[in-house]
């Protein structure tokens, strides 16, 4: 399974292993990650899932959808890396994936 890295803002790190096809929201919920909170179960619609996406990662993780676009958009704290977690679905190809939970979510 490939293992994804969460970091709160503070530099604690929490490394999870994550089923494949599932989403890297899912591996964080199943993993207990302290700032995600997915309030809406992973549906894009109220984006408690925010991650700051490690630079060296964005072009294996894509670019957000529309829907995600505007959810993030309605965010103050978004980022040129900023992605919603429910809408990364895990691969082989992110095993590795370093993710950082914005300080808001905490």
């Amino acid at each position: 399974m490939p293992k994804i890295t969460f970091i709160e803002h503070n530099g604690k790190a929490h490394e999870v292993e994550a089923e494949l096809g599932l989403s890297v929201m899912r591996a964080a919920i199943d993993n207990l990650v302290p700032g995600i909170d997915a309030d809406c179960g992973g549906e894009c619609s109220c984006a408690t899932c925010h991650v700051y996406v490690d630079e060296q990662w964005m072009s294996k993780v894509g670019q957000p959808g529309d829907r995600e676009e505007s959810m993030l958009d309605l965010n103050p704290e978004r980022a040129p890396n900023s992605r919603l977690s429910c809408q990364i679905p895990v691969t082989d190809a992110l095993d590795g994936l370093v993710v950082t939970v914005p300080e808001f979510q905490m």
